[in-house]
């Protein structure tokens, strides 16, 4: 199906990705179509392995090198200057590309029979609640998908971390699967994470993994307090109890409770948002987590769910 030009959408450890043939720029444009994806929003090439690298891209920095030896396969972007490969149509015109080797048997596996690069953004309509299983892709994408190669539900569940390694100084232009301080102590220095980037990346949108119910973000000892005047305004509330609300009782449409870990918070965010949405809730109160190790990565989407939206 890749080497027809076709869509596939395929497991990753993060979420599910809807995969082309990354030197054909007629599949590739198909993505930005059946996304609603603008077409200067550039897309991930998945590569088989750390070794298909220089082929890929102009050129691979000491840093670069170090990083995929310690992460790769894993949830970790790297940015590099686009290699002649790479279609402009998979950059969004740019001369980088984001370029990751994922962390799952049965991507690896298509990957290796492939024996090409695949891009593959998240298999959701653009800006929309990414899929952690070939269930919510059917659910949302249905037909306009080729074929769904089902790999169970996605382990970590948030998009990978993209590292900027084009200049002198690294940077993390999107929080996610690989933590900073896993990062910094492979670099054995700080890492920026700068509000805004030069560089474009997937994710950086303002409004991005959003459910249909509007998402409002307050401090956690007033998510109870939130919920219950939205229920008294005429919301269906949806509710993100945190960890030290966990008993506490809330007068709600439907209530998710956040789990005490993060690795499992973050496994299970995309599938809360989707299950308030299919309650019938309009409006979702949560609160950010501590943004240190995979909460960073987690307040980052809701920050995004909770953006201003452009459409209704």
């Amino acid at each position: 199906m890749l080497r027809a030009g076709g869509l596939v959408a395929l497991p990753t450890e993060t979420v599910y990705g809807l995969g082309a043939d990354a030197e054909n720029p007629v599949a590739v444009s198909r993505i930005f179509q059946v996304k609603g994806r603008p077409p200067n929003h550039p897309l991930i090439v998945h590569l088989g392995g750390a070794g298909l690298l220089d082929d890929w891209v102009e050129e691979v920095p000491k840093t670069a090198r170090l990083l995929a030896e310690h992460f790769w396969p894993g949830p970790l972007t790297l940015v590099l200057r686009r290699g002649r490969r790479v279609p402009l149509e998979a950059t969004g015109g740019l001369e980088t590309v984001a370029v990751r080797v994922p962390d799952h048997p049965v991507a690896l596996a298509l990957l290796a029979a492939f024996g090409g690069g695949v891009t593959a953004p998240s298999a959701n309509r653009f800006g929309s609640v990414s899929p952690t299983t070939a269930q919510h892709v059917r659910a949302e994408l249905g037909d306009a998908v080729d074929f769904v190669l089902d790999g169970g539900s996605c382990e970590v569940g948030v998009e990978s971390t993209i590292v900027d390694v084009t200049g002198d100084a690294p940077s993390i232009l999107r929080p996610g699967g690989v933590t900073r301080e896993e990062l910094e102590a492979v670099l054995g220095h700080p890492l920026a994470v700068p509000a805004t980037s030069s560089v474009r990346v997937p994710g950086q949108h303002p409004s991005h993994y959003a459910p249909r119910a509007r998402v409002v973000l307050v401090e956690p000892e007033k998510v109870v307090a939130e919920a219950e005047l939205a229920r008294e305004l005429g919301h269906r509330v949806g509710v993100f109890l945190p960890p030290a609300l966990a008993d506490t009782p809330v007068r709600a449409h439907a209530v998710a409770r956040v789990p005490g870990s993060t690795a499992a918070y973050a496994r299970g965010l995309y599938g809360f948002l989707r299950d308030l949405d299919q309650q019938g809730c309009d409006l979702i109160v949560a609160s950010l987590p501590a943004e240190e190790g995979l909460g960073l990565a987690i307040a980052n989407r809701l920050r995004r769910a909770a953006g201003p939206r452009t459409t209704v």
